[in-house]
């Protein structure tokens, strides 16, 4: 007979750690946005689908909230950039201010928000049951 195993507990730190991801990513691609943004776009789904179920729900809120920004901003630049002049390099440097400007500062105030928030450990349950 096997002896029961404790619970796996992802630790209020990992999940701390967790929900920043999204956020620190949306500003470094702000900040840097060439190769940057394009790469983080594509990265960014992976981040999410890798923490929008995490073990403690906050993370999941925190990143969610942290996509859907990202991909307004970025899908509202795909919109600009499209219909943009290819020859007037200040539509585009308006264009990633208008995303830098709409993103970091909410994206900071969710890393705030993720510092002062309570975290707990939390025990991760496992939803496939053997025999």
């Amino acid at each position: 007979m096997t002896e029961p195993q404790s619970p796996r507990i992802a630790t209020a730190e990992s999940a701390r750690r967790a929900a920043r991801m999204m956020n620190l990513g949306n500003i470094v691609a702000m900040v840097l946005p060439f190769p940057l943004l394009i790469f983080w776009f594509g990265a960014s789904m992976f981040v999410y689908a890798m923490n929008r179920h995490h073990p403690n729900p906050k993370v999941g809120h925190y990143t969610q909230q942290a996509a859907y920004r990202l991909y307004a901003v970025t899908g509202a630049l795909i919109v600009m950039f499209t219909a943009a002049p290819r020859d007037n390099v200040w539509v585009w440097v308006l264009g990633w201010v208008a995303a830098a400007a709409a993103l970091v500062p909410l994206s900071v105030r969710d890393l705030r928000r993720i510092q002062q928030d309570d975290w707990q450990d939390t025990p991760i349950v496992d939803d496939h049951h053997h025999p």
